[in-house]
């Protein structure tokens, strides 16, 4: 009973790390967008620093996962969540690498800003989704919320949807701007989508532990 009651607050542990990833990198994506959009410079720095801190997290979250396949040899359900947890962070990973990205671009840019008025509606609006994405993450983690978790699939629908808007004012015969300009768009657009797909497969991943069904 006292291995079990240990193993369970091991994975209370792992949870709370997963959470502290998915606010980690809703932050940072936040905080590039404000470099991206603003040409702020520190807020770049600070985005690009602190991705040290994600990578941290998931490096915990793995040694913990390991250290309990190794002590518990778990079967099951238990076996079930420790692969989830580990696939999770993955993608939590990820995201804050693709926020890191978005900095890079704006700091290679600085002073002059990275987005041009034109997009700079666009890029609002897919900051805009990223956010509630990254939030409802870490609902769903904390809260098992496979409901929560399923809507993700839909708030993906509305990036996709602001892609293909993206790409609508880029190819426009008024496009006032040339291919440089248009290719970092085409980057940006892509780094923002790329972090709603993988906040998306955290979310299938949590409705696989629940229930044990894959997506």
């Amino acid at each position: 009973m006292a291995l079990r009651e240990e193993f369970r607050a091991d994975l209370h542990i792992v949870s709370q790390l997963l959470v502290d990833m998915a606010e980690a990198v809703r932050t940072a994506m936040g905080e590039a967008t404000t470099a991206l959009l603003r040409a702020d410079k520190a807020a770049a720095e600070d985005v690009i620093s602190r991705d040290a801190e994600v990578d941290s997290l998931y490096r915990q979250v793995e040694e913990r996962v390991t250290d309990l396949m190794a002590r518990q040899a778990p079967v099951a359900s238990d076996l079930r969540v420790l692969i989830t947890a580990l696939q999770t962070a993955a993608d939590l990973e990820r995201m804050g690498d693709l926020a890191d990205h978005v900095a890079k671009t704006a700091l290679r840019r600085h002073p002059s800003p990275a987005v041009p008025a034109e997009l700079r509606p666009v890029f609002q609006a897919k900051a805009a989704v990223a956010d509630k994405m990254a939030a409802k993450i870490a609902t769903v983690i904390s809260k098992l919320d496979t409901v929560g978790a399923a809507e993700l699939d839909t708030d993906d629908d509305a990036m996709d949807a602001l892609h293909v808007e993206l790409f609508k004012v880029m190819l426009s015969p008024d496009w006032p701007y040339g291919a440089e300009t248009a290719i970092d768009g085409a980057l940006l657009g892509r780094f923002y989508e790329r972090f709603a797909d993988h906040a998306v497969n955290a979310g299938h991943h949590v409705i696989y532990l629940v229930t044990g069904e894959q997506v």
